[in-house]
């Protein structure tokens, strides 16, 4: 009875909170923010509410007025960096450049979301979308489709440049696809944007210019 009175009150202050939607838009972004790094020092798993609350300096049950949970809050900023980034590369994909040119940008762009939206992508890349709880599962169904998506948009590229012959042909298209974001993904272990003496964007330009040193055909 005390669960659902007290299930009845958070609703109730959260209409109210929700009533004033730019005050409201603004709160969730700051426990947004204070969310994603709890998450990045705490990893996901051992992350809690109390953790969140006292890092976006509010008392827990303030927090349930603009959140449902920690997983809701996860799932929520993760999904739309995640579809930014395939928006991004999907574009490149479908333009009309050289599959070089398109390679380089999709290398350089995804490096650069990787530092923009920091520690975001690295959070997501340690988390397993095979192993979340019943009710998640539709979220991991859909990140997973995203992920698909993202990484056959990279592969038909890869064999476009297969296929005119301005790449040489080293191997699968999806092994170099996945080693090309293998080695961009691998940049949570060092990078750190406030810390690093070059950018993200650098990183990115170098590593493109590494990779197509390696697939570029002479002819």
């Amino acid at each position: 009875m005390a669960e659902v009175k007290r299930a009845g009150l958070i609703d109730k202050r959260r209409a109210a909170v929700e009533a004033d939607p730019v005050t409201y838009a603004a709160k969730r972004r700051e426990i947004a923010d204070a969310a994603v790094r709890v998450f990045d020092r705490m990893g996901f798993q051992r992350a809690s509410i109390s953790a969140v609350a006292t890092e976006a300096q509010m008392d827990r049950s303030t927090l349930y007025y603009y959140i449902n949970s920690k997983e809701d809050l996860f799932d929520e900023v993760v999904r739309t960096v995640v579809e930014r980034n395939l928006d991004l590369v999907l574009k490149i994909a479908d333009s009309k450049l050289k599959p070089s040119r398109k390679l380089r940008d999709v290398i350089t762009a995804v490096m650069s979301s990787y530092g923009e939206h920091y520690p975001l992508f690295y959070i997501y890349i340690r988390e397993n979308l095979s192993q979340v709880s019943n009710d998640r599962s539709h979220w991991s169904a859909a990140m997973r489709e995203m992920n698909r998506r993202t990484s056959d948009a990279l592969i038909g590229v890869i064999e476009d440049g297969y296929a005119d012959g301005s790449f040489r042909k080293i191997g699968s298209a999806r092994v170099v696809a996945y080693g090309i974001f293998g080695a961009i993904g691998w940049t949570h272990r060092w990078f750190r944007p406030a810390k690093s003496d070059v950018s993200a964007e650098e990183i990115g330009k170098t590593y493109a210019e590494m990779i197509m040193t390696g697939l570029e055909s002479p002819y």
